[in-house]
């Protein structure tokens, strides 16, 4: 590229086209799959296009890219974790009481969306707020539990809370 593309538009057209293969063959390499390494570098452009200026005046598209490619890597190993262990929670069930496939594809779409809300705490905080909001613990309670103090315990929940809001904001979930 001399001349840099002038809109957002030829920007991605022009890393998609002269980025797309390598791409695709890298993210194979590292897969071992050419049916994900398809999807994963679909995905990535996906992204460039939501969020152009991000690609404005690149100096290594190649770089820019793989860190793009890398994080939707994360991401796929994290939701097949996910499904898996949902799977196995629901083997662990009477038949009878497993949910329709609707009901399952619901539940893994929240458990995706919690367990990436929640990535985006420090350990400390997402401690903090699990044990609030999912296992009903009081803030005296965690605050022993964690070698905390209260005001502490306090703060991690106003930083949790609002990161989770932020989140469902940024995300068009609320």
């Amino acid at each position: 590229m001399s001349h840099p593309p002038s809109t957002p538009a030829l920007l991605t057209e022009t890393l998609y086209r002269d980025h797309h293969l390598w791409l695709r063959g890298w993210l194979r390499g590292r897969l071992q799959s050419s049916q994900d390494a398809e999807d994963l570098a679909q995905d990535t452009f996906l992204r460039v296009l939501r969020a152009p200026q991000k690609a404005q005046d690149l100096r290594e598209p190649r770089h820019f890219l793989v860190t793009i490619a890398r994080g939707l890597t994360i991401d796929l190993f994290r939701r097949r974790s996910l499904e898996r262990q949902y799977l196995e929670a629901l083997a662990a069930l009477p038949e009878v009481e497993w949910p329709s496939e609707e009901q399952r594809a619901m539940a893994l779409e929240a458990l995706v969306l919690l367990d990436a809300m929640l990535a985006g705490l420090g350990g400390k905080l997402r401690e903090v707020f699990i044990l609030a909001q999912f296992e009903e613990q009081t803030y005296p309670q965690i605050a022993i539990k964690l070698g905390l103090s209260l005001r502490t315990v306090n703060n991690y929940m106003a930083k949790a809370i609002t990161h989770c809001c932020l989140y469902r904001l940024e995300h068009g979930l609320l």
